[in-house]
């Protein structure tokens, strides 16, 4: 939850609802975490004008929030412009989290022209903060070279410490390393025991690479299984790089998946 902070001079942001009048400084600091906490937990409308006030008047917790709802359209008109400004404003007191979201605008386009070597430098400090994501997402870097000189050994360190603090999306990237004997010897083991530790805490690149695993393994059956998984939480351009893999298969029921999963829109 937003760590609280109390708040001194006047809010700017309103709301045009009769129900719920603006915000200032007063109502704010009527408020302790728990009651911020509250309001979070509540109808997404009447959070609202609540978090923009805070992020307005200088709660960094809440202009991460903020920025957030703006960049995903969560109860806003999305404005990845504007969310953008939300991280850098965020981000330049020390915002770890903050940090790795302007990295990622800037790795996207989100709001901003994409620039890689502008999103591996804040994915860089995320890091240096102690951020799991910001270890991920520097590391992604440093391992393709994309933003800045390539280096696979300073990557895969990073990916150990994002590791040990539980970063999903990191293990399957450390069995990545495993799998094609980047910077470690080449280990099938050691790399479905990352897969499969990924796609057990819910990455869709963990699930589709453990998938991977067992088909080479002869296990079709509980390959299956976890391929029909990804598309819960894969991304629109995963989901292309699936159904080639599927169609590909050599294996009937591998193949006939294909048939049954949603389509991105650019290939229905």
């Amino acid at each position: 939850m937003p760590t609280w902070r109390r708040v001194a001079r006047r809010s700017s942001v309103s709301t045009s609802s009769t129900e719920h009048p603006p915000v200032t400084a007063r109502d704010l600091n009527r408020l302790d975490a728990a009651g911020f906490a509250a309001i979070l937990a509540g109808p997404r409308e009447h959070a609202i004008p609540w978090v923009a006030a805070a992020a307005d008047l200088g709660v960094v917790d809440a202009q991460a929030v903020y920025g957030q709802w703006l960049l995903d359209g969560d109860g806003v008109p999305r404005d990845a412009a504007s969310a953008l400004a939300w991280f850098k404003r965020a981000a330049q007191t020390g915002h770890a989290m903050s940090m790795n979201m302007v990295g990622r605008c800037y790795e996207n386009g989100w709001g901003v022209s994409p620039q890689a070597d502008v999103a591996a430098y804040w994915f860089r400090l995320a890091a240096e903060a102690g951020l799991d994501w910001g270890m991920y997402n520097y590391a992604t870097s440093l391992a393709l070279g994309r933003g800045v000189a390539e280096d696979k050994p300073a990557a895969f360190a990073l990916l150990q410490r994002a590791r040990a603090l539980g970063h999903i999306k990191s293990i399957n990237l450390i069995g990545g390393f495993y799998e094609e004997g980047w910077v470690v010897a080449h280990d099938a083991q050691a790399a479905l025991t990352c897969y499969a530790q990924a796609a057990a805490g819910g990455d869709f690149r963990g699930q589709f690479n453990y998938a991977r695993g067992l088909i080479a393994l002869g296990d079709v059956s509980g390959a299956l299984t976890w391929l029909k998984r990804v598309p819960e939480t894969a991304t629109a351009a995963f989901m292309i790089k699936l159904l080639a893999y599927l169609e590909a298969s050599p294996h009937d029921a591998v193949r006939m998946l294909s048939q049954s999963l949603i389509r991105p829109r650019s290939q229905a």
